[in-house]
């Protein structure tokens, strides 16, 4: 996973909800940016996410083996 490739996800505009997929086999669900920030030296994320225990973690960036978008539309529609 390149780091550019989750800014554009955590700041599109209108956001979508999605899905981390971590290399150990978990995932993450972030349904609003207030859940996820990068974290310096941004090699790791802080997610912060409702209803999931632990009440945040951290990622390795180069972890994280897929992003499932929420909602996405074929086309941009």
């Amino acid at each position: 996973m390149k780091l550019d490739q989750l800014r554009e996800v955590m700041h599109a505009a209108p956001f979508v909800p999605f899905t981390i997929y971590v290399a150990d086999g978990s995932t993450v669900e972030i349904p609003h940016p207030d859940f996820i920030a990068l974290w310096e030296p941004r090699t790791a994320i802080v997610v912060s996410p409702p209803h999931q225990k632990p009440s945040y973690c951290q990622i390795d960036v180069t972890m994280i083996t897929q992003l499932e978008i929420h909602g996405a539309q074929a086309n941009g529609a």
